[in-house]
């Protein structure tokens, strides 16, 4: 068994931190659906911009919104207007295709990469 990428958001553009907030990083729900991935999953997140790396878990921001937000501590690490990608991961014995997602500045979909 191994863990494989299956999903990624590609340069993906932080609209919002939240320190105040518990935990997560919201994400626009037409975002989360096109990537494959699900709320409340583990997410592996890298700011292209300075290098950080974290994991936290995912929740549904509004559909169409190209809402992208850090909370909590996370938003200690990755700021807004930095650019991201976010990535999921999966446990198998098989290969997969990972459905990646390449995004606009606005957050907007562009394509499958």
């Amino acid at each position: 068994m191994r863990f494989v990428l299956r999903s990624k958001i590609h340069r993906a553009t932080v609209t919002d931190a939240n320190i105040n907030y518990i935990g997560s990083i919201t994400i626009d729900e037409m975002l989360v659906k096109r990537a494959g991935l699900w709320p409340g999953e583990r997410v592996l997140v890298v700011s292209n911009t300075t290098g950080a790396r974290v994991e936290t878990y995912v929740i549904l921001g509004k559909k169409d919104s190209g809402e992208i937000c850090m909370n909590g501590a996370a938003a200690h690490l990755i700021k807004t207007g930095e650019e991201i990608i976010v990535m999921g991961f999966e446990l198998t014995d098989k290969k997969i295709k990972p459905k990646n997602i390449l995004v606009d500045k606005e957050n907007k979909f562009i394509r499958y990469l």
